[in-house]
This record gives C-alpha cells, sequence and structure tokens, in this order.
C-alpha cells in the first residue's frame, strides 16, 4: 500500500510518522500565541478595548486618556504587543498590560 505512506510525515519533536494534516493542525496551534489583557480575558483580532491607565504615546507628542475606546485591534504575534489604529497616531502599537477588552 504505497499509497499510504504519501500522507505521512516523521515529526522530529515526537519522532513518530504521522499524517501530515495532523502535523500541518500540530504546528499551527503551537505558532498561535495567546495574549491576554490586564484583567486576564484572552485578546483576538478585532477586539474593541479600553486604556486602563494613560499612557503618554512616545514621537506623537500625545497623551492617550484612562479610558480610552481603541476599536479593532490586530494582534501581533508577540503576547505583549497588540497593533492598534487611533486617530492622529500612525502605527501605534499599545501593550496588552494597559488595555481591558470591553
Amino acid at each position: 500500500m504505497a499509497g499510504d505512506d504519501e500522507d505521512y510525515v516523521y515529526d522530529e519533536d515526537s519522532g513518530e510518522w504521522m499524517p501530515a494534516s495532523e502535523l500541518a493542525g500540530k504546528r499551527a496551534s503551537e505558532n498561535t500565541v495567546e495574549v491576554r489583557d490586564a484583567v486576564g480575558n484572552v485578546l483576538a483580532d478585532g477586539d474593541q478595548v479600553t486604556l486602563i491607565k494613560d499612557l503618554d504615546v512616545k514621537g506623537a507628542g500625545q497623551t492617550l486618556k484612562q479610558g480610552t475606546l481603541i476599536k479593532s485591534i490586530r494582534l501581533t504575534g508577540d503576547p505583549q504587543e497588540i497593533d492598534c489604529k487611533y486617530p492622529g497616531i500612525k502605527g501605534l502599537v499599545l501593550r496588552a498590560e494597559f488595555v481591558r477588552k470591553r
């Protein structure tokens, strides 16, 4: 049954042969980063967050006040950083410890 061998790949981590789709799923789950806000809620792309303290924005000469709503965040792959859009500030990246999911 030579056709069955094509569907299996060697997983170096476990030292076992497994179906290619299973290995792809395993690697995808390893690459996902869980980002949590200041109170432990899991954040996802598109979530709205509120600032929990005043933040001075470097380079913009502006302070974002506590309670400011940030709409439609994007995860960056770093468990502590989120990419945000805010009027008047380009390339805003916030630390997850300073926001709370709305």
